[in-house]
Parts: structure tokens; C-alpha cells; sequence
């Protein structure tokens, strides 16, 4: 196996993994390594030559801007996520790593190649799209309906899922790659009440946290329910 691929912290989750270990090594031989910073742009709103990615570690978000140059966060990447409009380029939309983010990235022509030799991955990625879709109408349920509590106990459970190694359980801890001014962005509600309904989710014993960003589930069926999730 490609010694790229051998040491994937997300062989086993993301796309590619439909893929023969012969497939794969053909795939890697087309990407390459990219490492971005917090805050730096992986593909800008209207880049006609915007790549397609697999984000192996870190967090991206999504995001517009308004005619005010309001920033809206629409969705987050997570790893093992993939990242890139195979046949549109980014219209709207801004990707930025949230944290230091390293991905796999290919460049169109060798994922639409790729799609085309392998059906397999094409159902994958089509598949991918479609749980990406459902994250993203259930996000915009949530800001809609949902207690400032629920949205927030449900964003925090997302990441301990993302951040687990293990489909069946969340993780019992990770680290917040979001301000408390984006989860106030992405949830539609103040930077003031982030603030206290993450106090009141400790107060609760749902969570605890660990300086300045670390969040420690303490009960995970507790903010399962709080969350609605």
C-alpha cells in the first residue's frame, strides 16, 4: 500500500476506503499533502480551479458572506469528510481551516477521472454528499426550532462524534475548533448565551470543561437527550 495511504488516520472512514489497495495506491499517486493553517483558505468563492479534498485531520467550515460582508457559517468539515463541487465550481462559498488542517487533495480532472474508472467511488462520494446534505438540513431544524440549550448540546455532541475513533460511542473529549463567536454564528444565537448555556451544561453534568477549548463529556447519554439527537 502507498505509504500515504498506510498511515491515514482515515483510511478506514473516508471515501477512498471503497477502494482496492491497488485503486488507491493508482488514486494517491494523483494527490498530494497540503497543510493549512488556522484561518488560511482552501478554496475561495468563484475559484473556477478549485481542487477536491479529504480532510485527514483538523476542521474546515463553510461559509458566505452577505452584501454587509456578514459572515454565515453553513456547515463544517470534519475528517474523513470531502471537500469540493465536482461540477460547479464554489460559487458562494468560502473553505477555511478552522484549526491547523491537513488534507489529501486532488486536483478536478484526476477525481472526475477517478469517478469515472472506479463506480465504486462515485457511490461513495454521492453517498457522502447526501449524509453531508441531511447534516446540513438538520442544522438548519435545529437553528429554527430547537432551545438555545438543545443547539448547543447537539453541536457539542457532533464534535465528540466527530472526534471519536469509533462509530458506535462518542468521544470523551476534544477540543473546540470554533470561537464562541462561531458557535454563536453557526447557531443563530449571542455570543452572551453561548457563554452561559455552556455553564449551565456543566452545572448539568453533561460536559465539563478543560481550559480554554478542551470539553470533556462527563455524561454522554445526558447531553444525547438534551440535544435531541
Amino acid at each position: 500500500m502507498n505509504q500515504m495511504c498506510a498511515t491515514c488516520p482515515v483510511k478506514e472512514s473516508a471515501a477512498c476506503a471503497v477502494l482496492s489497495e491497488e485503486e488507491r495506491d493508482a488514486l494517491a499517486a494523483a494527490g498530494r499533502t497540503r497543510v493549512l493553517k488556522r484561518g488560511e483558505m482552501l478554496f475561495a468563492a468563484g475559484d473556477d480551479e478549485a481542487a477536491c479534498a479529504t480532510l485527514v485531520s483538523g476542521a474546515l467550515k463553510i461559509s458566505a458572506f452577505d452584501a454587509e460582508g456578514n459572515e454565515q457559517i453553513l456547515s463544517l468539515v470534519h475528517p474523513a469528510g470531502f471537500i469540493g463541487e465536482l461540477f460547479s465550481p464554489f460559487a458562494h462559498h468560502d473553505v477555511v481551516a478552522l484549526t491547523e488542517s491537513q488534507l489529501c487533495t486532488f486536483a478536478r480532472k484526476d477525481i472526475e477521472r477517478a469517478i469515472d474508472d472506479y463506480p465504486a467511488l462515485a457511490r461513495a462520494l454521492l453517498k457522502r454528499s447526501q449524509e453531508d446534505l441531511l447534516a446540513t438540513r438538520n442544522l438548519l431544524e435545529l437553528t429554527a426550532h430547537a432551545t438555545a440549550e438543545a443547539r448547543l448540546a447537539a453541536l457539542l455532541h457532533d464534535f465528540a462524534s466527530a472526534a471519536s475513533d469509533a462509530s458506535c460511542h462518542i468521544a470523551s473529549h476534544f477540543e473546540l475548533p470554533l470561537t464562541r463567536g462561531e458557535i454563536a454564528n453557526m447557531l443563530g444565537l449571542t455570543i452572551e448565551t453561548v457563554s452561559r448555556k455552556l455553564g449551565e451544561l456543566e452545572e448539568m453534568g453533561a460536559i465539563a470543561r478543560k481550559g480554554k477549548r478542551g470539553i470533556d463529556i462527563a455524561d454522554p447519554a445526558l447531553l444525547r437527550d438534551i440535544s435531541g439527537r
